[in-house]
């Protein structure tokens, strides 16, 4: 599902969060979508791994019972952000779902991820790092964490090169903020947002300045790495 743009915009692959698809994602981010709109094509794809029914899920604010994910934390077919495990049952056929994506739909610039979906990017940037790729230049991760599932440790051993957007809550009670700001270590080159806010993608004037300012600092590298 990609929005139609101008040919100089930087192109971005999103990735949402747990039980959710592209569809509703992008429904969820259209406060965002206006403030960027100029500067950047959105390409949303859904998660292969269905989520089954169930009265409570990782985001709070899904009151559907329908919809996807990246991985799971148990065998059962359940995750959950904070607990620790062995399973990442799922993350092998997401991560080539995402890169089946960036072969049909790519080259793109950038990869952008909410909640689980970010803690996918980190995980997919991760192998980016290890593989020695270029799938994407840079990413935006809103209300991310570490993965706690023990398979996927050695993809935090090398630190994320690429420029990256953090944006996390004061008062996210679904990712807590300090979940967010632990994975700050993992990555070299770094911009933080932090917001009043929940679990959200936030878009007022202040958060609007911060990811123009960000696009256009990736913008002039991409431009800069072309001449």
């Amino acid at each position: 599902m990609a929005e139609s743009q101008n040919c100089d915009a930087l192109k971005i692959l999103c990735i949402h969060g747990y039980r959710q698809n592209a569809q509703s994602f992008r429904q969820k981010t259209g406060a965002f979508r206006k403030l960027i709109k100029k500067k950047a094509e959105l390409v949303f794809i859904t998660a292969p791994n269905q989520v089954p029914p169930s009265d409570t899920a990782e985001d709070s604010t899904e009151a559907s019972d329908e919809g996807n994910g990246w991985w799971f934390s148990r065998e059962d077919d359940y995750f959950r952000a904070q607990d620790p495990t062995g399973c990442c049952k799922g993350y092998d056929l997401s991560l080539s779902t995402i890169l089946q994506a960036v072969k049909e739909q790519g080259p793109f610039d950038g990869i952008l991820g909410f909640s689980q979906g970010a803690a996918m990017v980190a995980l997919v940037l991760g192998e980016q790092e290890k593989q020695s790729e270029k799938w994407f230049q840079f990413a935006i991760l809103v209300a991310g964490f570490k993965s706690r599932s023990s398979p996927h440790d050695a993809l935090y051993e090398k630190k994320i090169s690429i420029p990256t957007l953090h944006v996390f809550g004061e008062t996210d009670k679904v990712i807590q903020k300090d979940m967010s700001e632990d994975l700050l270590q993992y990555f070299e080159d770094t911009v933080t947002l932090q917001h009043q806010g929940g679990h959200f993608i936030p878009a007022g004037g202040q958060e609007k300045k911060v990811y123009l300012e960000f696009l256009a600092k990736v913008k002039e590298q991409k431009n800069a790495s072309s001449t």
